[in-house]
Order: structure tokens, then sequence, then C-alpha cells
């Protein structure tokens, strides 16, 4: 295909938005195109149009797009717009999302190969909470993506374990935070969803988190999460985590985390301390007009 008439389909496509109601014929056309960038627009639109019709076509790209990822869908561009908008337009069959969980797509680079499916089984993760699985399978295949190489995943399944409704949830990322990760956020991610779940029980778990015993980056992770607590309990903790002996980066996190929290206390310490640092970040918080005039 020359670059202008890819150019053309690509045109054509984004014009369909000012005619949603017939977008579905050439959306459908567009979704069995061999081209993958071609059709992740179609699958894009497709699920910002609401098309719900077109579900069996998205899942049929998305079938298409699977065996020798890297040539039929380099860079999965079709397979992620396709379970995004399989997940906007409340398609809730798991099959197609665990296909995508476990999808590893490895493609060659410049002294190797690289994953390029991470964002595939995270979007899958975050889908998967909304379909008809039984808990346990649930917490299987999500204990899984906990575990995975990449970051970005293990951080999106975090997410899902907090948002999956299951109590049993608790237990896997109080582990997975124990355990470590060579990524801080991912521990971090732990701790906030930890908090969403159940605040009074899981603020002296994060509160943990804060003591000499962890890395710098770890420390300042865990008082990320507990500042977006809605719990008095985790601000009066990272008001004694100022009282100790905090590297000057630690100490300026602490600050804007603080001035971020959702709670008048947090900006009461702030205000309190009346330090130029203090002042600087309390302009970053929701009650700076009332704070900043006393």
């Amino acid at each position: 295909m020359s670059k202008q008439a890819f150019d053309a389909k690509i045109a054509a496509l984004e014009a369909l938005r000012a005619t949603p109601d017939a977008a579905a014929a050439p959306l459908r056309k567009a979704l069995a195109d061999r081209n993958n960038y071609i059709v992740s627009k179609a699958a894009g639109l497709a699920g910002d149009l609401l098309l719900s019709g077109l579900i069996p076509d998205l899942l049929a790209a998305f079938d298409r797009a699977l065996p020798d990822g890297p040539k039929s869908d380099p860079q999965c561009w079709a397979k992620n717009a396709v379970a995004k908008a399989l997940k906007d337009l409340s398609h809730h069959a798991a099959e197609v999302y665990l296909k995508g969980l476990h999808h590893v797509q490895k493609e060659p680079v410049w002294g190797g190969s690289v994953d390029t499916a991470a964002t595939l089984r995270g979007t899958c993760a975050l889908a998967l909470i909304d379909c008809q699985l039984d808990d346990l399978s649930m917490l299987t295949h999500l204990a899984d993506a906990l575990a995975d190489p990449e970051k970005t995943v293990r951080v999106d399944a975090a997410v899902a374990l907090s948002r999956a409704g299951i109590p049993e949830a608790a237990p896997l990322l109080r582990f997975k935070a124990l355990s470590g990760d060579p990524e801080p956020e991912v521990i971090g991610q732990c701790l906030h969803s930890l908090l969403q779940m159940s605040p009074r029980d899981s603020v002296p778990f994060a509160r943990r988190f804060l003591t000499h015993d962890h890395a710098d980056d770890v420390r300042a992770e865990a008082a990320s999460a507990l500042a977006q607590s809605h719990d008095p309990a985790a601000v009066e903790a990272l008001k004694k985590m100022w009282g100790a002996l905090l590297s000057p980066e630690l100490k300026q996190a602490l600050l804007t985390f603080l001035a971020a929290s959702p709670q008048r206390e947090a900006s009461e310490f702030l205000l309190g301390l009346g330090t130029k640092d203090a002042m600087e970040a309390l302009k970053s918080s929701r009650y700076r007009d009332e704070f900043l005039s006393r």
C-alpha cells in the first residue's frame, strides 16, 4: 500500500466521527484490513462511537492478530486497540481477555528482543474484573499477572485486585508488598490498593514501609499511598515520619504528598511547619486558598 493510499484510509476513518450512524459498515471493512494500524484505528473508533454491533468483528480481528504476532500485529497495535474497545463496549465474556492476559510477543530490537504485549496484558487484567468468572479463577489469573516480568502489568494487576471486589485479594497484595519488587512503584500500588480496599486494616500495614528498614524510594511510595488515604490515621503516620531523620529528597517528597492529601489535617500540618518549602507545597493543596490566606 502506498503512503498516499494509507493516509487516505486513515483520513476516511477519522471522518466517520462526523457520521456515526453510517460508520458501522466501513468500520467492519477496516477491521478486516491486513494493516494492523488501520485495524487499530477502526477498533478505537468502534469503541469511541459505542458500536456494540461490531463486537463480533472486533473478536475476529483479535484472533487474526494473535498468531505470529510480530508479523501479523507488530507492536500489538491491533490487539491493544481491540481489547480496549471491547472493554469500553462492556463485553464481559472472559475468553478474549484471558488470551490477551497470557500473550507474550517478543519482537527483535538492537541487541536482542523486547516484549511488546505488556500494555495488552495490563488492559486485559483490568477488563477481566468485569467478567463472569468465579473468585478463585479471577484471583489465580491476577496472581499470575502480579508476578509478570513487566512492571506495568504488575501495577495494573494490583489495581485490578483492588477493584475486583474480592476480599481474598488483600492477602495477595500484602504478600507481594512484603516479598518486594525490583520496581518500588509496584509496592506503592499494592499499598494504595490495600488502602482503598480496607483503610482501617491497611494503614498499620502500610506504615511498616515508612521505617528505615526500607530504601528511600520504597518509603516514598508508602508515604504517597498513605497521603491519598481518607483515614485520619494515615496523616498521623506521615506526621510522625516527618519527625524522623529524612534525606532532603525524601523530605521534599513528603511535603508534596501531604499537599496532595484529601484531608484538611495534612494542610494544617504544612501550615504549622511554616517553612518556605512547606508554603510552596501548600500552593498545590485543594485547601490552598483558605490556608495560604491564613
